[in-house]
């Protein structure tokens, strides 16, 4: 398996990946606009070729960058597929200076074991729920904030 950025071939398999868990109502619908439109926040994961997972890391502000978008196939959870996704956007926000990463998720444990935390999502700020405004959930969300303090990243963590 290798984690790599993601380029154009790429598009409709993670738009079937992130199609396929939203019709299950665990992440959000994108479009495939939207994935283009994106794509350059997105990380593949990809065994013999074929493109397995992905997701993509997002810079909310100076002090914050979000993992969204996460999928792995269900052939292939469970095999690290996932935490090496994870473990590359977690680098990316490192070397981009942002110090803390958080997560929306339906699966805290998962991030737990990669060294997030969970978190009130009142302490994250508002700009944050912009994706929430599309969420059939709303005021009746099941996720867990997760979040995570990125070490050597160039900038301080303001309180």
């Amino acid at each position: 398996m290798k984690v790599r950025s993601a380029n154009v071939t790429d598009v409709k398999a993670i738009h079937a990946l992130i199609n396929r868990f939203a019709e299950r109502d665990q992440m959000l619908f994108r479009s495939m606009a939207d994935i283009f439109t994106n794509l350059q926040t997105f990380l593949v994961v990809e065994l013999d070729g074929e493109t397995i997972g992905c997701c993509a890391l997002e810079i909310i502000w100076s002090d914050l960058a979000e993992i969204k978008s996460l999928a792995v196939h269900e052939a292939h959870q469970g095999k690290g597929a996932g935490a090496m996704l994870v473990n590359a956007a977690v680098e990316q926000a490192r070397r981009l200076g942002a110090p803390k990463v958080f997560g929306l998720t339906l699966k805290p444990e998962f991030f737990a074991k990669l060294g997030f935390k969970a978190v009130n999502k009142d302490s994250l700020p508002m700009k944050v729920w912009s994706d929430c405004a599309r969420c059939t959930k709303q005021q009746n969300c099941d996720e867990t904030a997760v979040v995570k303090l990125i070490e050597g990243s160039c900038c301080p963590i303001r309180q």
